[in-house]
């Protein structure tokens, strides 16, 4: 369906009709921290989601996340492209459209309205919302435009929604919270905001509750004064968390929007945050870290987050962190492709589990569903990852399509059961190339006959007559033999 008006919403199914234009000057910026020229109030400087290894505390050095991929300057695509899994949403695809496995798999529709790179997502029920930088919070039904609203703040970089309400963190430090009319399903409107304005004042009036921020330069430690990079719930305690540029971790109480921590959590800007289990918070930055945090009650006094131990310290940024609950995994994707993982040991704690490879450049964004993991990238393709009882990861399948770095995932299971008691999943994934794309993804994975004889245009150069070729080539050029009886690290 097409408008002619000037906001265009279009809808394809299962094809890749659609032409944009192509960011070769994108791809050369930090895909993390682009937005437009016109974001509000005083964002002249231009903040990157990397860390530099002379100096952490510069988070305004012009380095990007592709400049710092091993795989950057490299004549040799990622090991991916080689995967018998890649599913183009190009009109080849259709060529598998007597096996039941791709009727099942694939590319479902396009969402494109010309307002700006999509940054964020978020799903509801049957609602999917996502965030752009034209400010605009979008609301799509059955792959529709269902309605939309605007905050007066910078560009919408995280969505989560929690009893009936949608908590937005935007690019200029501040918090939204939005309630869904009650008379008319459209129409949403912005009940508050994080910190409430009589905290702020409240907390202002106390020299005790300021902190310095630059120099000479001071600001009240119960609100963001920069970007808020990264919001995580913990439904079952009722607290919400937020991750800023500013290099603070804030935790609220969701019930009565009151900030009770403010935690000075990293050297550099903190890119993503989420509650994982039994407590433990995990924080990623631009300083390489991976910090876990438990929350704990000591002397009858108020719950605090204390900190734990450092997961991973490393020269690239961390981008992207996910949560895996119930398989108690959680990922980890930073600036030079690779993603970390760590399993929940019987002692409460994390133990690392391994290092997934395959994206030539920056992960920018993680999502967790059942016994996958989808990992969004600046080389514009979507990675999922299939992990199996023993704990062993295997690519499962590459989504192309898009023509701009992949920003943001948001998973849902699908609703309508599948004969073979399959388990399937509805993907949304956001790019800079302003559309969001939809996937229908099943855990099943079909015989390697269904390939036996036919590759796509995407396996074109591989070495060997099978895309089944059991042997692949690491960046390093080394050759790797069944990556399955190599442990938990380096699978492809």
């Amino acid at each position: 369906m097409t408008n002619t008006n000037r906001a265009t919403m279009l809808v394809e199914q299962n094809t890749n009709t659609l032409h944009r234009p192509k960011f070769g000057a994108l791809l050369h910026s930090d895909a993390t921290s682009l937005h437009t020229s016109n974001d509000d109030e005083d964002f002249t400087h231009n903040r990157h989601s990397n860390a530099s290894p002379t100096n952490y505390a510069d988070s305004s050095t012009n380095a990007s996340p592709y400049a710092m991929s091993p795989w950057t300057n490299q004549p040799s695509s990622s090991p991916l492209n080689n995967s018998p899994w890649l599913l183009p949403s190009s009109p080849a695809f259709n060529l598998f459209n007597n096996n039941n496995y791709f009727l099942q798999n694939g590319l479902i529709g396009s969402l494109v309205r010309e307002e700006g790179h999509i940054y964020s997502l978020a799903v509801s029920a049957d609602l999917l919302y996502t965030g752009s930088d034209s400010k605009n919070i979008r609301v799509w039904k059955d792959l529709k435009d269902f309605a939309g609203f605007k905050s007066s703040s910078g560009l919408v970089k995280t969505i989560v929604i929690s009893g009936g309400r949608i908590f937005t963190g935007h690019q200029d430090g501040k918090i939204r919270v939005w309630k869904v009319s009650t008379k008319n399903p459209k129409k949403h409107k912005r009940v508050g905001s994080l910190p409430t304005f009589k905290e702020y004042v409240k907390s202002s009036m106390n020299p005790k509750n300021y902190v310095e921020v630059r120099r000479n330069r001071n600001a009240v430690k119960v609100k963001h004064f920069d970007a808020v990079s990264s919001l995580s719930l913990d439904e079952e305690e009722g607290l919400l968390y937020s991750g800023s540029w500013d290099k603070t971790l804030k935790v609220w109480r969701v019930a009565n929007s009151k900030c009770l921590e403010s935690i000075h959590a990293h050297e550099d800007a903190v890119n993503a945050v989420v509650a994982a289990f039994k407590g433990i918070v995990l924080t990623g930055s631009a300083d390489g870290t991976v910090k876990m945090w438990r929350r704990q009650i000591e002397n009858g006094e108020k719950p605090k987050h204390v900190f734990e131990r450092v997961l991973l310290k490393q020269e690239n940024a961390v981008t992207a962190l996910a949560v895996n609950r119930s398989a108690a995994v959680v990922y980890c994707g930073s600036s030079d492709g690779l993603l970390n993982f760590w399993e929940l040991d019987h002692k409460g704690g994390l133990s690392h589990g391994g290092v997934l490879r395959g994206h030539k450049l920056a992960v920018l964004c993680l999502a967790a569903a059942g016994n996958l993991v989808f990992s969004g990238s600046a080389d514009k393709n979507v990675c999922v990852w299939k992990r199996d009882k023993s704990g062993f990861h295997t690519c499962h399948m590459v989504l192309t399509g898009h023509t701009g770095p992949v920003k943001c995932i948001a998973v849902e299971e699908e609703q309508a059961p599948r004969e073979n008691g399959d388990q399937g999943w509805i993907v949304y994934t956001g790019s800079l190339d302003k559309s969001v794309k939809v996937w229908r993804v099943s855990e099943h994975a079909p015989e390697m006959s269904v390939f036996q004889n036919f590759a796509t245009p995407a396996h074109a150069g591989m070495s060997g007559s099978s895309p089944w070729k059991k042997s692949a080539t690491n960046e390093n050029g080394q050759n790797i033999h069944n990556a399955a009886n190599h442990g938990r690290a380096d699978f492809y």
